[in-house]
């Protein structure tokens, strides 16, 4: 869900929780050429384009499937948290093209698709905005609803089939995208978020931390310090009080005064109560890999209790960016050499031909 521990300041708000969970992703070095994975479902034919958001030129990718007659069914791709370009790259993952991976999928199923590199990211990058003053968090709402309408103005496209692809901190604003457009989207939440947003990143936090310590990497009392000092920033931000100014660190790069808008909006919102907020009859298909180390079963689980309807899908070992993963000595841990779960391609097929 979230990106990296190591990340300077991390362009603003772009990495409002960049600062994280570096140590919940494994670094995906570029393999050599023979070592990749194949590819899944069809490149289709891809155009760039661009839309402007409050002064700041975003960039995109859209991806029409080919011998296809007729508007076809559109989808828009919402990137995962920090600075997570139009892909699905990062500094840490430049090599986990989630939404690439999901572009193709869907092009081979007959569904357009929108991605885009969101504010501090990509082509898009910062614009002119300052990196050391906090971002307004509406900005990404107003990326969402300018992308889906520069998915929708595409003749190509069936503006009355579409849908949202979410992934990670991306299914948080899936599942607000109705209040976003005019329009009441098919969702798809892919690794959705299922608990608050501060307490799944105390979760994450608690758990490399703690794993760190007893590999030996972290002494007990630098951990004690970086938990204490997380749950002190986790109360600052969600009671709406300044953060303390004597943090460690790593921690007070999280709990930052950039940062700290965005988190306490992300907090905020309860994916349970926007799932119970959907419009009646809204298709939906969660997904989640049983190899996610960001999302638990159980958070999928309490998003689950409000979405009665929806399909789920769960993958055996997959991780939270939809490659195979497997746990055992000698296995390829590089992002590019592992392939994208094979299960989701038929699913999304079977998915988008009931959605509408």
């Amino acid at each position: 869900m979230f990106s990296s521990l190591s990340s300077p300041r991390v362009r603003g708000r772009a990495a409002a929780v960049a600062a994280a969970t570096a140590l919940l992703l494994t670094s995906a070095c570029a393999p050599q050429e023979e070592d990749t994975a194949p590819l899944p479902g069809v490149a289709g034919s891809e155009q760039e384009l661009s839309f402007t958001v409050d002064g700041t030129e975003v960039f995109a990718t859209l991806t029409l499937p080919e011998g296809v007659s007729g508007p076809v069914p559109g989808a828009l791709i919402v990137s995962g948290s920090g600075p997570t370009d139009r892909d699905g790259n990062g500094e840490m993952r430049p090599n986990a093209d989630t939404n690439l991976n999901f572009a193709r999928v869907l092009a081979e199923a007959g569904v357009a698709s929108l991605r885009y590199d969101k504010l501090g990211s990509g082509e898009t990058g910062l614009g002119d905005l300052d990196p050391d003053e906090p971002v307004d968090p509406d900005v990404f709402d107003a990326q969402l609803a300018a992308a889906y309408e520069a998915l929708v103005d595409r003749s190509e496209v069936d503006p009355s089939r579409t849908a949202v692809v979410g992934h990670s901190e991306g299914s948080l604003y899936a599942l607000r995208s109705h209040a976003l457009v005019d329009a009441a989207p098919a969702l798809v939440l892919a690794a959705p978020v299922g608990d608050r947003y501060l307490d799944v990143l105390d979760r994450q936090l608690t758990e490399q931390v703690r794993a760190a310590e007893a590999a030996g990497g972290l002494p007990e009392t630098e951990a004690v310090t970086m938990l204490s000092d997380a749950r002190a920033g986790r109360a600052a931000v969600r009671g709406g009080r300044a953060v303390p100014d004597d943090l460690s660190d790593m921690v007070g790069s999280l709990y930052s005064r950039q940062n700290a808008p965005f988190l306490a909006r992300m907090d905020a919102m309860d994916p349970v109560e926007l799932a119970g907020e959907l419009p009646a009859d809204t298709p939906v298909l969660v997904l989640w890999g049983e190899a996610d180390a960001q999302i638990t079963r159980e958070e999928v689980d309490r998003l689950m209790t409000a979405l009665p309807s929806a399909e789920r899908l769960d993958l055996p070992e997959t991780d939270h960016v939809f490659r195979r993963y497997e746990d055992r000595p000698g296995a390829t841990v590089l992002d590019a050499e592992r392939p994208f779960a094979p299960e989701i391609a038929p699913a999304l097929a079977e998915f988008v031909d009931t959605a509408w």
